[in-house]
């Protein structure tokens, strides 16, 4: 778990490794950044700790977890705390005495927090206006903003760019380049070989080292390039219609790359199993990569469920040429945006080609989302998401499983036994299907008991394994 120190004497909170020296007993320890400012300090210009996201600690309750991940998401841009209890079936109060006993922080403390760093990141690293800033960073007014700024860093936005340091702006030929922060390590060659075997074609490119894909936003089509930076920080690069709500599509890309994920935890508790332990120390720093777009994963499951990888990535690739918006003039493949549920569910699926099995359970899977936004947004705990989720007609409880393992549920585990499917040579025995365990199990045995909490994580590297000995 990730601390962060402040001394008292001047008033400054610090991430660790910070060069600073103050007398240990004039130093009080804080479990979040947003938690030291609450208390009056404010961040450190010797090491700067906005750049970096305070990650939560991985012994909270896991509604706390959902709460925190709810408000990454916006959903205390314009809402409240009420609203946010209400979607988590908890009271206010009972949302706040959470939040300030594991946080030391009010959820609207936290929510300030995050806008506030974020905008001071786009202040140092980018030539936007301060205005735009504002909006970028999820603020409903520049008066807001200018409050919220002068709180948090004891300096207004003009203040804090002329302070930024010649290093800091990041000059591009083209688009918006900010920094995506990550405690290392982090291992990018392994993140770009399990996305690239799942991009979808189309929507999505992993080639020379760079991750491309298109999105949309209200509508209107915008470009995201993802590259390695340096060794605590990949580069995003968007090219964006607005830029309104930047803050919240900077959250989305970091969520592929798992860049707020705290790994400690999970490879302490993993470290001495005789099967994962070994494949944890071959790829240090392999996180379980996250999703843009979760109805884009739950499509791309279901393809998968009824047919190998390679065939399921041709159906997909037919689907969205057939009923995804065009976005004309990329390179590297990239031709459409993905079609969202309400677009999927009224579409003639059979005349994409899809078989009739596939297309009735992907049709009752883009209802489902069409009808309940709050399908795939995460807020449930994993039991009552594989309970919703297979409530739909066709979908799995393995498909399931594999969808929460994208959105960020740390105790998914999908088992596909590849190993007996290449023996047997069935469908699921080409190279790519998503769990890779290659377990065998004994009739009765829960699927990686072992590894709990952990489960994303142990199959996430046990893919990655599957996945090299099958290239090499």
């Amino acid at each position: 778990m990730t601390t962060y120190s402040a001394v008292v004497t001047t008033g400054i909170y610090c991430r660790p490794g910070c060069g600073s020296q103050p007398l240990a007993e004039n130093v009080r320890t804080f479990e979040h950044p947003a938690a030291a400012e609450a208390h009056g300090f404010r961040a450190c210009l010797r090491c700067r700790p906005y750049r970096v996201a305070g990650p939560i600690a991985a012994d909270v309750p896991e509604l706390l977890c959902r709460a925190v991940q709810l408000i990454v998401a916006g959903a205390l841009d314009s809402g409240t705390e009420a609203a946010l209890g209400a979607r988590l079936a908890v009271s206010p109060r009972h949302l706040r005495r959470l939040f300030t006993q594991h946080l030391g922080v009010t959820p609207d403390q936290l929510a300030r927090s995050r806008r506030a760093h974020f905008a001071r990141r786009l202040l140092d690293d980018s030539d936007l206006p301060v205005a735009d800033v504002a909006f970028a960073s999820g603020f409903g007014s520049v008066r807001q903003f200018n409050r919220d700024m002068r709180l948090v860093f004891r300096a207004s936005p003009v203040e804090l760019r002329n302070r930024r340091r010649r290093a800091d702006r990041l000059v591009a030929d083209g688009g918006l380049v900010m920094r995506l922060p990550f405690a290392p390590p982090l291992n990018w060659p392994a993140l770009l070989t399990f996305l690239g075997e799942r991009a979808v074609p189309g929507v999505e490119s992993v080639r020379d080292g760079v991750y491309r894909r298109t999105i949309s936003l209200d509508g209107a089509a915008g470009l995201l390039e993802v590259l390695a930076g340096g060794p605590d920080h990949l580069l995003l690069r968007a090219h964006l219609p607005f830029w309104e709500g930047l803050i919240h599509v900077v959250e989305r890309v970091g969520r592929i790359f798992g860049v707020d994920a705290d790994l400690a935890p999970a490879e302490a508790a993993l470290a001495r199993d005789p099967l994962v332990g070994p494949l944890i120390a071959a790829r240090p720093g392999l996180r379980v990569p996250g999703a843009w777009g979760a109805f884009e994963i739950a499509v791309d499951a279901v393809l998968a469920q009824y047919t190998a990888r390679p065939r399921a990535r041709g159906r997909l690739a037919a689907l969205v040429e057939a009923i995804g918006q065009p976005v004309p003039g990329l390179d590297h493949g990239l031709t459409h945006l993905f079609p969202s549920a309400a677009t999927v569910a009224a579409a003639d699926l059979r005349g994409v080609g899809l078989p009739a099995d596939t297309a009735d359970t992907l049709r009752a899977l883009a209802l489902a989302a069409a009808r309940d936004d709050t399908l795939f947004d995460g807020g449930s705990p994993l039991t009552d998401f594989l309970r919703e989720v297979t409530a739909v007609p066709g979908v799995t409880r393995d498909t399931a499983q594999r969808i929460a393992l994208r959105l960020g549920y740390d105790d998914a585990f999908p088992v596909v036994d590849r190993a007996d499917a290449r023996t047997r040579g069935e469908p699921g025995a080409e190279t790519g299907n998503d769990a890779g365990t290659g377990l065998r199990l004994a009739p009765g045995t829960e699927a990686g008991a072992a590894w709990r909490p952990w489960r994303a994580f142990a199959a996430t590297h046990l893919a990655a394994a599957d996945l090299a000995a099958l290239t090499a």
